[in-house]
């Protein structure tokens, strides 16, 4: 038995448009049911969520029964959460602010067995393997790793076609806040400098050969990243989901 595919990271590489949401409850529960909405993939986000490991593994327990790729935002891309998460059954990680070549290098490496990488061998105590019940995992894991990089500097736009020449990531997806106030135009990512920014930056990876990614928070923000270029396409939050549904029901009866 080997790796189990990365149909996410087989779709990216066919230039699928994918559609996904950000799932920031920290709980396995909320996110079982929002992998029952079709997403093509959900951000189990450990970066500003108040996720851990053990959440974090429950939730990619709770997906591995859902069409929904489990994308795991690592807190910091560091070896030491990265060998967890991928032990734990994910395959697909984003990593937050990716300024430079040599960091996604380093990711890419952290991803990996030796010799292409320096991933401690030690699948067999996680859900990655099976628990040991998969024989061939560690021969076959490597291929199956997905790295999804967040450009969210201006540094990172400076640095954006060395970073999409990097083997092994597979898709860039901008952060358009933090591009933002990193541009000086805090909270304002409709800036219009802001905006060309991005729009040129999804062209650039695209050209690269990666496929380009983007979070909308509102539907018409969403339609025009879509129209700019966006293959991995964030559609929704679902604590700002949540919460918006709840406001409006309380005005819709303090009327």
């Amino acid at each position: 038995m080997s790796a189990p595919v990365n149909r996410f990271k087989t779709a990216l590489a066919a230039g699928q448009p994918l559609i996904g949401c950000w799932a920031g409850f920290a709980d396995a529960y909320a996110t079982e049911i929002l992998g029952t909405a079709g997403f093509d993939w959900l951000i189990l986000d450990g970066e500003h969520a108040p996720n851990t490991i053990h959440t974090l593994s429950s939730q990619i327990g709770t997906l591995r029964a859902s069409p929904s790729e489990a994308i795991v935002r690592v807190p910091v891309a560091e070896d030491w959460i990265i060998k967890q998460v991928l032990d734990a059954g994910a395959q697909t990680l984003l990593a937050p602010m990716v300024d430079t070549a040599a960091q996604a290098e380093r990711i890419v490496r952290a991803m990996r067995y030796p010799p292409e990488g320096v991933r401690g061998s030690g699948a067999a105590l996680g859900r990655a393997s099976g628990f040991g019940a998969v024989p061939d995992y560690i021969a076959t894991a490597n291929d199956q790793m997905c790295l999804v990089v967040q450009i969210e500097s201006v540094a990172a736009l400076d640095n954006l076609d060395a970073i999409c020449a990097v083997d092994g990531v597979d898709a860039a997806f901008i952060g358009p806040s933090d591009l933002a106030n990193d541009m000086g135009h805090r909270g304002d990512a409709n800036h219009p400098e802001v905006r060309a920014a991005m729009q040129d930056a999804l062209a650039r990876i695209r050209a690269a050969g990666k496929a380009p990614g983007i979070l909308g928070v509102d539907a018409q923000t969403t339609r025009t990243y879509r129209d700019w270029g966006a293959q991995m396409l964030g559609v929704g939050i679902d604590v700002l989901l949540f919460a918006n549904a709840a406001r409006a029901l309380a005005r819709s009866w303090q009327a």
